[in-house]
Formats: C-alpha cells, structure tokens, sequence
C-alpha cells in the first residue's frame, strides 16, 4: 500500500529540484540547497526580491546558469526521472529538452522574439528544431492551433506580421505561444506579466492557467508581484537571500504568512483603496532610513525628520513617509501648462490635443494601456520627442519643443527616469560616474561637492556608498533602476517625469521609491508626471488621475474622483481588471 503511494507521488512529479547550490566564480555561495517540486496542471510561484535568487532557481531547473555563477551540489529530474539528472547531462542533450520538454518565458518579449523574422515563422522554427510532427504541413496547423490556444488571431495574414506589428500583450502571448507549441511537460515563466498594462495582463494571466489546466503542464512562475501571484498560483515559495524561508499553499501564504520577511512583503503590496501604506521606511534589508537632501543636496531641512525616523526604527516602531496632501500647496498659477499638444507618426495619430495642468508640489498619474501615448506625452514634456504642436509651459514660459533648443535651466528642472535602466545606464561607467553626470552638465565644479551629492543621492534610493564603484552589470534589475532614479534626483529637478519607474521593481523596494518620491513632494514642492500602468499606485503617489486612450485623456480630475465614479468605460474597464488578494 506504501509502496503504491509513492509511486503515485513520484508519477504525479512533473519537476523535482533538490539541494541546488549555486556559487560565483570566486566561491560566493547564490542559492544555498533550496528544493521544491513542480506537479502537472499547477504552478508554483517563486517569490521574492531582486537579487533573492528566484530567477537564478528558474534557469537551474533548465540546466543554464549565468555567466559568472556554477551550479556547486543539487539535482533537477523531469517528469518521473525519465531523464535522471539534468543538470548530469552533456550540454547536447539539454539543449533537446529545453523547448521540448521544459519550456521558459521571458520577462521582455521584445528581447525574445527575432525582429526579423515573421511571428508564425518563429513558432514553426521552434517545432522544426524540436521535430515536431511528420510533416510541414503538420507543424503549420500546431502554429495556427497554438496561437488560437493563447487567444490570438491565427490566419495567414496575421502568421506573416512581424514582431513590431504587435502590442506588448501580443508580442508576450507569442511567446507563451511559443513556450507551449511542443507541448512541454514544465514551463518557467520569468516575469512574464510586468511591463504590461492591467487589462493585457489579465489576459496574460488568464492564458496561463488555462493552458497549464488544459494540458497539464507544470508552471514554475517567478515573480515579485505578490498580487499577481493570488491570481495564477497554486502554491507560494517565498526566497530571501538564496534560501526558501517559506512555503505553502497560495491562500495560507498571503493570508496567514508565518516569516516575518513574507509579512513584510505583503505589508509592501499597494492596493487600489490605499489601506495599505506602502511607504513604510521599514528596512527590510537592515538598510538605514532613506537620506533626502535639502533644495541645494543640503540635509539641514530634513535633519530632524532624519533624527526622528531613527528613533522609530531603532524602537522597533516603522517610520512612515508623510501623507500626501489632498491639494498641493497654493501657488500663483501652474507649474506645467499642457495646451493643444499633439503628435502624429505619419497617419497615425499618437495624441489628439491633449490640455492639463500640474500644480507646484503636485503629482499626476498618467494611465493607460499599452499604447494609449502616455509615453510619448511624456516625452514631450521633457523635449525627447520634438514633432509636437502645441505648447507645453513651465512656470509660465513656453518651452522650445526639443531639448536641444531649450536652456540648462529649462533641462535642470525637469528630469526623466526612463523605464528600462539597461539601456538608460552607461555599462562603462561606474554607477558614481553616471549619477554624477547631470552634476557636470549643470556647472557643478567642486569635486568634494559632486561626490558628496552622489553619495547622498545613492542613499535615497537605498543602494549606498558600497555602490559607487560598481558597474551597471555588477547590478540587479531592480539596483539599476534605482541607479537612474538617483541620477534624475541629484539635481534637485522641479518637475520628475517617471516613465513606468517601478514596473520592474519588487514590492519592498517599490514601496521605498514610493515613499521617497512622496517625502520629496511634501518637503521640496517637487511635481511629477508618473506614468504607469499599475493603476493599484494610485492612492499611494498622485492627487489627481489622467487616464489615456488612444490618444485622448478619457478621465481626469482627483485620485478619489476618478477611482470612485469613473465616468469613461475604458476606465471602468481598467477598474475591473485590477489584481487584488
């Protein structure tokens, strides 16, 4: 009866790592013998901050480990040891399996999918390299079967569109297409949902379970997204510094966490009724309370704020960021005066005569789906797309339309953070060297003085001296982009343009962004245009909300007005989707 019993566990084991024990070159221990167990038809959500070690758990059950890092002890066996031990096995033999047998989404489509090369072509290509089917003609209808499976068109017409004919949720439910095309028994889906807009990611999502459900497919899911974890997963694994200190069931984990690391993660999620503070400055690395330097990088203002937060922490009571204000504070007439601004690629038109203004000290979310021109609206407001009509004002004076042809003033005193720090970040340059940069160009002579305001800067977003020296490789995605939120911020700017900042952030460290940015508006009268897709943001960072579609803002007016009587369907539509636990 024993013996019958197991042997049923064993069958109903899609992926079974033990012990994996992951090190750098020189010896530094990664992942420290962490296992869990990947069942057919459920997915196992691995939880965790940047640098936790969950993505490099994920490539291990691959057989592929990073260029710096070697696999020290452990197993991976598929499906019942029918292969043994993967990671055993010569390079080859791997390579047959991943695609075939164990199948891997990654978090940027873009970056996945060959530009090049036509989107029915590429799911044919991965069937042809696996042998999939007896014939062509037995490939062309698993491509045509697959891409109806992740809810796309699958004609012809559609086959032949290339990657850049597709939107963000397009490109990535190719790409679970795919994951899926010869029918794999497990699929690692790396931060498979984002950079994407609610409603896609709702889709996306939806995709997922269907398809693990429908076929049996194991799903190894990794994520920061505690919420998006409610929505897909069967079974939770929390990962702090290269060891699962968590484990369980979906429902117990995010209602009854018993690690207190897990507690603080969920404390850190935001919510879309803003119960939750996620600005709480409670370390949860052991990190100091954030620095935030006076108008001038001075601290003097901020010192006793600074004195307090200390006593708090060090009383085991968390220091919490002020409040943001209902109204900013009154001033003489606008900070930023958008009028009439538009903006068209040949036929298409990206925006169609978009009208707001931002008060001094005042935050705005700009909200939108994937290509609702958001980002390009932002663009225009720092000069980075310069074929606009209309007129963007600051404090009164019309801006030239490109960065080019406005002042270093003009320059100084808006700022933008990009989304993606892999391409905003120098790789030759120190991260002391990159921050430093707005510093040189804004005349910013003494040396003694610009290093100073680096180090300052550096500790506001939580990364600190020991990150001066490094190099953006040195970093995870979550550090880098921390990087470039100190470099807009060391200026002191009047006006920050966020362009999707936190999307690749985990929840702890997007609640010390959030707070950050919030302390700033309070104390400095700094304004900012934060454009995102996370609507669940909005209580904790804007007093007012514009929602975009194509082209038009469709709802504006306060946070509380837009969230509690939306007066647009597509922002009632945008409400509904909303991933909530």
């Amino acid at each position: 009866m024993g013996s019958t019993t197991m042997e049923k566990e064993i069958l109903d084991q899609a992926l079974c790592a033990t012990d994996l024990r992951v090190a750098t070159l020189d010896g530094t221990e990664i992942l420290h013998g962490i296992g869990f167990t990947l069942h057919p038809g459920k997915i196992l959500a691995l939880v965790g901050e940047s640098g936790s070690g969950k993505t490099t758990a994920g490539l291990a059950c691959m057989g592929h480990f990073r260029q710096g890092l070697k696999l020290t002890a452990g197993s991976v066996v598929l499906h019942a040891g029918t292969e043994g031990n993967i990671l055993e096995l010569p390079e080859h033999k791997v390579r047959t399996l991943r695609g075939k047998e164990i199948s891997y989404v990654p978090q940027d489509p873009a970056l996945s999918l060959n530009p090049a090369i036509r989107i029915g072509e590429q799911i044919a290509e991965t069937l042809r390299v696996h042998r999939f089917g007896s014939s062509e003609a037995e490939r062309r209808t698993r491509v045509a079967e697959v891409l109806a499976e992740v809810g796309l068109a699958n004609d012809a017409a559609y086959q032949r569109r290339f990657p850049h004919q597709l939107s963000g949720g397009q490109q990535q439910r190719v790409g679970i297409a795919m994951a899926f095309a010869c029918r794999p028994k497990v699929i690692v889906l790396d931060e498979p949902t984002t950079g994407l807009d609610v409603t896609t990611q709702a889709v996306v999502l939806a995709t997922i379970h269907e398809m693990a459900e429908r076929h049996q497919v194991a799903g190894l899911y990794i994520t920061h997204d505690l919420a998006v974890v409610a929505e897909v997963a069967d079974e939770v694994a929390v990962m702090l510094e290269g060891d699962i200190v968590e484990f369980g069931p979906t429902q117990q984990v995010l209602f009854s966490p018993e690690h207190r690391y897990t507690r603080k993660l969920l404390r850190s999620v935001p919510d879309l009724a803003g119960k939750r503070r996620v600005g709480t400055v409670e370390a949860i690395t052991g990190e100091q309370p954030l620095v935030i330097p006076g108008p001038a990088g001075n601290p003097d203002t901020t010192a006793r704020h600074r004195d307090l937060d200390d006593a708090k922490i060090l009383e085991g009571t968390p220091a919490r960021a002020p409040e943001l204000d209902a109204e900013p504070p009154a001033a003489a007439g606008p900070l930023l005066r958008l009028s009439d601004v538009a903006m068209a690629y040949g036929e298409h038109r990206v925006l169609d005569g978009i009208d707001f203004e931002l008060a001094q000290g005042e935050s705005m979310m700009l909200l939108g789906e994937s290509g609702s021109g958001k980002t390009t609206l932002s663009r225009c407001v720092a000069g980075l797309n310069h074929a606009y009509t209309g007129s963007v004002e600051l404090s009164g004076q019309v801006l030239a339309n490109g960065t080019r042809a406005r002042t270093a003033e003009d320059r100084r005193k808006i700022q933008y953070i990009f989304q993606s720090p892999f391409s905003s970040l120098n790789p030759r340059r120190t991260i002391a060297e990159s921050v430093e940069v707005p510093l040189r160009m804004s005349g910013v002579h003494d040396k003694a003085k610009r290093r100073a305001l680096v180090r300052e800067a550096l500790d506001q977003v939580r990364l600190g001296e020991r990150y001066i020296d490094r190099r953006p490789g040195d970093l995870s995605g979550g550090e880098r982009q921390r990087a470039a939120i100190a470099r807009a911020l060391v200026n002191a700017p009047s006006l920050l343009v966020c362009d999707e900042i936190t999307s690749a952030l985990d929840v702890s460290v997007q609640a010390s962004i959030l707070d950050l940015l919030r302390t700033l508006q309070n104390e400095h009268g700094m304004s900012m245009l934060f454009v995102t897709h996370n609507i669940a943001l909005a209580r904790h960072i804007s007093q007012r909300l514009a929602v975009l579609q194509k082209g038009k803002i469709v709802d504006i007016g306060t946070t509380n007005e837009v969230l509690e009587n939306p007066q647009h369907h597509y922002t009632q539509e945008l409400l509904a989707n909303v991933p909530t636990f």
